[in-house]
């Protein structure tokens, strides 16, 4: 086995694709219409476009369980889901510089550095620096 698609859930698909390709850096990779105001869409990192999809999920607008565990993660602080980069202070750095709000600022813990941001689309997104 291994992972072709990993679904974070998104509370407006529109929002979320321009924050995931213009501020992150994903390219977007599948977007297939599903019903009137909802869509099958992905991205992926740029450099390895094969690699693993981001599905931005339109669950919490259509689940209510959704909705209730999106809300008490991004409540309690928790992030939904991280990400790998090979050096969190310049991915703190970019970032803030475009406008992203962090919770935490970048940590050492341990083995790893790790920053916690909001990504405007109802979660905590992680990002961590093996060190």
């Amino acid at each position: 086995m291994k992972v072709k698609v990993l679904s974070i859930p998104v509370q407006d698909q529109e929002k979320a694709l321009k924050f995931y390709t213009e501020t992150l850096g994903f390219v977007k990779k599948m977007d297939v219409p599903l019903s009137e105001q909802n869509r099958w869409l992905t991205v992926v990192n740029k450099e390895e476009q094969d690699g693993t999809e981001i599905l931005l999920e339109p669950s919490p607008n259509h689940f209510e369980p959704a909705k209730v565990y999106q809300k008490a993660l991004m409540d309690a602080g928790i992030p939904y889901t991280q990400f790998n980069v090979e050096n969190t202070q310049t991915e703190y750095d970019r970032l803030k510089s475009l406008g992203v709000e962090f919770s935490v600022n970048p940590t050492e813990m341990g083995t790893v550095k790790i920053a916690v941001f909001n990504d405007t689309c109802g979660n905590n997104i992680q990002i961590v620096e093996m060190l």
